[in-house]
């Protein structure tokens, strides 16, 4: 109603008499201008003030439907940014969207650059990993010389009943190859503040995490959550209970329960025929790895907290803090070729802390907004040696991985649907493997900068120039390299709104 009160305004507002129009165009080009102005202005804060009559709504219904986003006032800041994710909204039941990813890639090192990022020196990298990387489908990171098509998101998302609400994403890869990203079905009237969300879904721990590629400010994703997460971050078939209590600033606490299939926090070791046909020529078997079968599932835990202040009007600020523990962990290193092959296995955790901070300008179109955002990631593996090719000596011996990261970047709007962004991430700043106290091994840490230009000329589509210069350190030798990214994002049909 009030959107067709402002349609109405405005347009009585441009009828002019055509003589008037005519003697002076000038004028007339400046009175358009104005009013866009003007509608814009009023459309913003329409938009603010229905987010506040929409969270003072939910709360007097139930504390439990309180507005997902931090505060009020937050929100409202959030509300008029116009840079961001491709994404739109619609009263529709099913919201329905198709989201197409696509990019120009080129690098100096023969094509190779994406997979140089994904295999930085360190703790991560071994038989399972690489197993459970091909399981989980496509790739957000990956690229070829020229031109790529990374994916079509299809996005289903209703609101079942007045108890639940559902949510179904999948993933078409350019050869037609279809992967389930999430479905899951979460309440949406539980007594005091409470969620639960059931089903396959990512994470909420980190900031990042539970972002899908068309909502990253930078094209590719950040090397630490590359290289200790995966890049699909972390993801899982399981349970979520959220709690939301009725506080002054918002406070989130949640628990989540996972099967424990990951890439590389719980990681299973996969026998490949290669490895076999390798292990069989060397005189060993399968068996000779010592490996427990898999374990009944739940296997993987995470508990996170998310803390926003209020911060007024025009600023959000957002502190997180996660933990994840998986209680069994397998990898095979080595070559049997070498003759170095060995199996440990074990649990693994991770933890992790960030930042979000947004300045809402005022302007049109995110002129003068910025963004700020941080996070540190760490990651530990306490393993045993069930099996050595070379040094029979070393099982049951105790092996400790460490492993960290971090990436910080900012964006500002210095134009009405325009942005620029840059980005500094690093991984490996700790990167060590330990025995009984003493240091084994230590890697040398690997970094890039980025920086970005990012035009988003309707809310439906979106077109990103990236350029990157990296650092990976790859067996002991620094690899250093460019490349750059021309990218495309268009949104077909109605796309719910992305958390803070």
């Amino acid at each position: 109603m009030k959107r067709s009160l402002l349609g109405a305004a405005v347009a009585a507002m441009t009828v002019v008499p055509t003589a008037a129009i005519a003697a002076d165009s000038a004028e007339m080009t400046e009175v358009r201008r104005l009013i866009e102005q003007m509608k814009n202005e009023y459309e913003q804060k329409i938009d603010a003030l229905e987010q506040r009559l929409e969270a003072a709504e939910q709360k007097a219904e139930t504390t439990a439907d309180k507005a997902k986003q931090p505060s009020t006032a937050s929100q409202a800041a959030l509300s008029r940014s116009g840079q961001g994710a491709v994404t739109s909204a619609s009263a529709f039941n099913p919201q329905i969207s198709v989201i197409l990813d696509g990019n120009y890639y080129h690098d100096d090192v023969d094509g190779e650059g994406t997979e140089l990022l994904g295999e930085a020196d360190g703790i991560s990298h071994a038989h399972g990993a690489e197993h459970d990387h091909e399981e989980h489908g496509h790739s957000h990171g990956g690229a070829e010389q020229g031109f790529n098509f990374r994916s079509a998101e299809l996005a289903f998302s209703a609101s079942v009943d007045s108890y639940f609400d559902a949510t179904a994403l999948l993933a078409i890869e350019s050869g037609g190859d279809v992967e389930l990203e999430e479905a899951w079905l979460q309440t949406r009237s539980l007594p005091n503040g409470f969620k639960v969300k059931v089903g396959k879904f990512l994470s909420d721990i980190g900031y990042m995490n539970n972002q899908h590629p068309h909502y990253w400010d930078f094209t590719d994703q950040n090397l630490a959550y590359l290289n200790l997460l995966g890049d699909h971050g972390l993801g899982d078939t399981g349970v979520q209970v959220t709690w939301l209590p009725d506080w002054d600033h918002y406070t989130l606490f949640g628990v989540e329960v996972f099967q424990g299939e990951q890439e590389k926090l719980g990681a299973l070791a996969e026998i490949d025929e290669h490895l076999e046909e390798e292990l069989d020529e060397a005189g060993f078997s399968v068996d000779d790895l010592a490996l427990d079968d898999e374990e009944d599932g739940p296997r993987l835990y995470t508990a996170f907290l998310k803390y926003a202040p209020d911060l007024g009007y025009d600023h959000a600020l957002q502190l997180g803090v996660w933990g994840g523990w998986a209680d069994q962990h397998q990898e095979i290193h080595g070559d049997a070729e070498d003759g170095d092959v060995h199996s440990l296995q074990g649990d693994a955790m991770m933890w992790g802390i960030d930042a979000v901070y947004k300045y809402s300008a005022g302007g049109a179109y995110g002129h003068g907004d910025i963004k700020l955002q941080g996070e540190y990631l760490s990651s530990r593996k306490d393993l045993n040696v069930e099996f050595h090719q070379a040094n029979p000596a070393a099982i049951g011996a105790e092996r400790k991985f460490t492993e960290d990261g971090l990436y910080i970047q900012g964006l500002y709007g210095f134009a009405p649907r325009w942005q620029v962004g840059l980005r500094y991430d690093v991984v490996g700043l700790t990167n060590k493997l330990e025995s009984s106290g003493s240091e084994l091994r230590d890697w040398d840490d690997s970094n890039r900068w980025t920086a970005a230009l990012t035009w988003t000329p309707t809310e439906f589509s979106q077109m990103r120039l990236q350029y990157a210069k990296a650092d990976i350190t790859i067996d002991d030798e620094s690899e250093d390299f460019g490349y750059i990214y021309l990218q495309y994002l268009v949104s077909m049909g109605s796309h719910g709104a992305h958390k803070f």
